[in-house]
């Protein structure tokens, strides 16, 4: 998403002070889900392996991002199946399988680098299922993941939201399942991480 990365490259130009910004909606953020929420207050970032500007994301901002969130909120990511074309969805599966391994520390950069900084062209999921092998995970390992429940259900879940939030391009930030932030109503990281917070504890 342009616009995002035009922000990010910002933000991190931005001086970090205190913010006492009123956050209003339909300017900050929109509201696409009235259901009151009740779960542990959360921040969702949808992002794509294919996309460039989820790289630098990635690189660049979700790590302060996630140093600045307020005790108990959790930061979460969901992999978008809309680019990619048919590898869309295999890239979705290989985040979850991540997940479910408990290797995506490893895997996710793995991916992004392989894409973006090799150029590599990933045509099936064994392609993904090498990269995997390739950082320490086992085929059998892979396999098991790859059709487990876990990981269906996950994929599922990740769709829904996706659909459900209306998101149409990424980077793309949702809180609590109910709320899409607009990013290019900031002007700075601390400004983005009130905004999130600010959210989070609103329910």
């Amino acid at each position: 998403m342009k616009k995002l990365l035009a922000i990010a490259f910002a933000l991190v130009l931005a001086p970090l002070s205190a913010f006492a910004a009123d956050f209003q909606e339909g300017t900050h953020y929109t509201t696409f889900n009235q259901s009151p929420y009740t779960g542990q207050p959360t921040i969702t970032e949808f992002f794509s392996f294919y996309c460039p500007h989820c790289y630098t994301f990635e690189k660049n901002y979700v790590p302060q991002i996630k140093a600045g969130l307020a005790e108990g909120v959790k930061f979460e990511q969901n992999h978008v199946d809309f680019i990619g074309r048919e590898m869309g969805p295999e890239m979705t599966r290989a985040l979850a399988i991540a997940q479910v391994l408990k290797v995506d520390d490893t895997i996710k950069p793995a991916l992004f680098s392989a894409i973006h900084d090799a150029r590599r062209n990933f045509a099936s999921s064994n392609d993904v299922r090498q990269v995997f092998v390739d950082n320490g995970v086992s085929a059998t390992d892979f396999d098991k993941a790859s059709s487990s429940f876990m990981v269906n259900s996950m994929m599922k879940k990740w769709k829904k939201a996706q659909q459900d939030s209306g998101i149409r391009g990424v980077p793309a930030l949702m809180v609590n399942s109910k709320y899409v932030v607009d990013v290019g109503s900031v002007q700075s990281l601390d400004e983005l991480v009130e905004l999130l917070n600010y959210l989070a504890k609103k329910g």
